[in-house]
């Protein structure tokens, strides 16, 4: 029988990547061509690689090529990410039947960040919690269920205690393993842990980690979908390589902008890295690492962090 993510993470700590469907022909082929950044990330041995999944299937089809391209590489394995985004459950059941399939029984069940404009799902199903439940009813134990939990609170929950109570029920309709939103703030982490530990919450925790590579898009990642704190030591490294006018210019004035560019890069690796060491001290049971479709800045992440080296 194939491996289980949540086995896996019940034995030991579990590594693994997610890379998303590139736009491009040009990009597909960077990441799955030959000798590409999914043929390297696999080189490195991890447990799982995950693929990002479009509002309503906008990029369902090069996510289904991506997973195809995971599950080529023996003892990687593939998980889509699902949305309940613009689906009915007949679509939902088409769709998840198409992933077995393709050998693809690992999912991570979302209720997916709401398009601009949207004011709920445009679907049969708005929360996560009704996805999990519907895919135990329609497919039994056939998918092994990834869900998310937000360290911090979902942005759009009334309370940490209510987003908490939300997790439990996920586990009791049939989650097998929780995948952290992004989270910098590690005494919040750790309340967290404690928290859902004694809300009965049992399921393994795997931890997603955004790599600190460019200010824009740590900005961006930590206030437009998340309300992230940023801790005092990973502001400063913002405001140390800071970008005049600001790092979401095309053009900046500041003639210094490639080098403060490459000196943050320097800094967010070396940032990332000891996030990684103090996650790894918690008492998690996985690291999951955005690979934003790299190879190089991910692998001097993984290698100096000792994530290699971790069995």
């Amino acid at each position: 029988m194939p491996a289980k993510v949540s086995d896996i993470m019940n034995k030991r700590m579990a590594f693994s990547f997610e890379v998303f469907p590139p736009k491009t022909e040009e990009g597909m082929k960077k990441l799955i061509g030959a000798d590409g950044v999914l043929d390297k990330l696999c080189a490195t041995l991890p447990d799982y690689i995950s693929c990002t999944y479009g509002a309503g299937g906008s990029n369902v089809g090069l996510n289904v090529e991506v997973l195809d391209a995971v599950k080529a590489h023996s003892g990687v394995i593939p998980i889509t990410h699902f949305t309940c985004i613009g689906h009915t459950k007949e679509s939902i059941k088409q769709q998840l039947q198409n992933y077995l399939d393709h050998g693809i029984n690992h999912i991570l069940a979302l209720r997916g960040d709401l398009p601009f404009g949207w004011t709920g799902t445009g679907g049969d199903l708005s929360y996560a919690t009704e996805l999990v439940a519907y895919i135990r009813k329609e497919f039994g134990d056939k998918f092994t269920i990834g869900v998310a939990g937000s360290p911090e609170g979902h942005i759009a929950c009334r309370s940490l205690e209510a987003d908490i109570a939300y997790l439990k029920q996920k586990q009791d309709n049939g989650a097998d393993f929780i995948m952290t939103q992004l989270c910098w703030d590690m005494d919040q982490f750790r309340y967290w842990r404690d928290a859902i530990a004694a809300a009965g919450i049992t399921i393994p925790v795997d931890v997603g980690i955004m790599p600190v590579l460019d200010a824009k898009s740590t900005i961006n990642m930590a206030f437009s979908r998340n309300g992230c704190v940023l801790p005092r030591k990973l502001a400063e490294i913002i405001s140390k390589h800071w970008i005049f006018p600001d790092p979401f210019v095309s053009d900046p004035y500041d003639a210094d902008a490639a080098a403060k560019k490459a000196s943050f890069k320097a800094a967010g690796i070396e940032y990332t890295i000891g996030l990684i060491d103090e996650y790894r001290v918690s008492g998690i049971n996985g690291i999951h690492l955005y690979a934003l479709n790299k190879y190089d800045e991910v692998a001097a992440i993984i290698k100096e962090s000792g994530l290699i080296d971790r069995v």
